[in-house]
């Protein structure tokens, strides 16, 4: 039997991995509309994602707990579940990131747990209850992300219609900068939870606490990991999100930005763990749309959903067979 000791800094390591690919997948969720626009440079926007990201994941601790003790039964709970789980996502990140994909590594670590609870203790150990509110999410932020970036363009369309278009730009320039922070910082407050989560799932396990307790220490290395892979980027994905996609304008940015942050910023003080990835993708859509629907390259937008749907049996499946695994290594 290996060392409990070690296998609790080992899940601690890929909780840490894990936040740096989330930071580096999701860094285009941030920031791909104002390097679009040219509002901020690269390094500029990478900075300001950095450092709101930090702050987001270092406060507030409801999503950590719907991941922590929400989607496996904390009595089923084992280190094989948690190190398949967050094996699952770790690999599809790489991957995706690799070939420019945005995908919700949320909702990818979740199907990774479930299905790494499944092939460990069956169908009994999973809070279904749970699950299900986390699918209707799936679902409902995207939409809305759409719809709300959509209506707050239109919006902005008839206000200033009659104002000259440079005076608009110039001031949806500082308003995107705004928006960008409002949405690394719900970025790090929904997504920035995952590893706080996992770590605090570990310790629980080791130490066999009776409930789920998050030390403050977790919150700042969980902090810092997804932090740290906002500061690399996921240069590719954000070339697909705020170049490939459709044209921006700095008051478009500002509409999808405002309208994704707002959203994600409501699920974190609700628990309840949503895609960033998503909500930001369809609000660039909704945007886009406002000019005319071919604005929007709808075969990219295509792409982005195909692998959107795919994450979930892809990442259940490699859970799933990580923990076959693990079972038989451990």
């Amino acid at each position: 039997m290996p060392d409990p000791l070690a296998l609790l800094v080992l899940i601690i390591a890929a909780a840490i991995v894990f936040g740096i690919a989330n930071g580096a997948n999701d860094a285009a969720n941030a920031i791909a509309a104002v390097i679009g626009t040219r509002t901020l440079s690269p390094r500029a926007a990478i900075i300001l994602a950095t450092g709101f990201n930090f702050a987001g994941a270092a406060t507030g601790t409801a999503v950590a707990m719907t991941i922590g003790k929400g989607i496996v039964d904390p009595e089923a709970l084992t280190i094989t579940i948690v190190l398949a789980g967050v094996g699952a996502i770790v690999i599809w990140a790489i991957l995706s990131t690799r070939y420019g994909m945005p995908i919700s590594l949320t909702h990818g670590l979740i199907a990774g747990l479930v299905g790494a609870g499944l092939a460990t203790g069956g169908s009994r150990i999973i809070v279904w209850a749970v699950l299900a509110r986390v699918f209707s999410a799936v679902a409902i932020a995207p939409l809305l992300g759409l719809a709300g970036a959509f209506a707050l363009m239109l919006a902005i369309l008839w206000l200033f219609h009659k104002t000259p278009p440079d005076r608009v730009t110039g001031a949806f320039r500082n308003l995107q900068i705004l928006s960008a922070a409002f949405l690394a910082y719900s970025h790090g407050k929904n997504d920035g939870q995952m590893p706080i989560g996992l770590i605090c799932m570990a310790l629980m396990l080791y130490h066999g606490y009776g409930q789920f307790h998050i030390p403050f220490w977790v919150v700042i290395v969980s902090a810092a990991s997804i932090s740290f892979g906002t500061f690399i980027g996921g240069w590719r994905v954000i070339r697909t999100l705020g170049l490939r996609m459709t044209t921006l304008r700095p008051v478009h940015g500002f509409a999808a930005q405002a309208s994704a942050a707002t959203i994600i910023e409501t699920a974190s003080h609700l628990g309840i763990p949503v895609s960033t990835t998503h909500c930001i993708s369809t609000a660039i859509m909704g945007v886009g749309a406002t000019r005319r629907l071919s604005a929007v390259r709808w075969g990219i937008a295509r792409d982005i959903v195909l692998v959107w749907i795919l994450t979930f049996p892809a990442c259940g499946i490699l859970g799933w067979l990580l923990a076959r695994l693990l079972q038989t290594a451990l």
